[in-house]
């Protein structure tokens, strides 16, 4: 069993940053799992973020947020990581992350059913 638990969330104005961490518990080998950060909005759908393998070399980005968030990872703390700068009110939802294992090196988890272990989420508003 893997615990993850988001931080970082918080209530923004537009334009500004905010670095969300998702660290997990459970394990001793991290750099097992492909790792993902999903949003939902109120009345949305669940939407995939951004991606990132266990190499940490290859890395997915949704068109929404290509450019002005980035994922990151460090094995040695069992963090995943995703840094949101230009915040706008459209980016207001519940930020959750996800990890998966039996993938290669470099693969990402692209479908949601991969994803065995999920945290509760950290919430990112932004106010215009």
């Amino acid at each position: 069993q893997v615990d993850l638990v988001e931080s970082g969330g918080g209530l923004v104005q537009a334009g500004e940053s905010l670095t969300l961490s998702c660290t997990a518990s459970g394990t001793n080998y991290f750099d097992l799992y492909a790792a993902g950060w999903f949003r939902q909005a109120p009345g949305k759908e669940r939407e995939e973020v951004s991606l990132i393998s266990r190499s940490g070399g290859k890395t997915y980005y949704s068109d929404s947020v290509k450019g002005r968030f980035t994922i990151s990872r460090d094995d040695a703390l069992k963090t995943v990581y995703l840094h949101l700068n230009d915040l706008k009110p459209e980016d207001t939802a519940m930020y959750t992350c996800a990890v998966a294992r039996g993938l290669a090196w470099d693969d990402l988890a692209r479908r949601a059913s991969e994803y065995r272990f999920w945290g509760q989420g950290t919430q990112v508003t932004v106010s215009s």
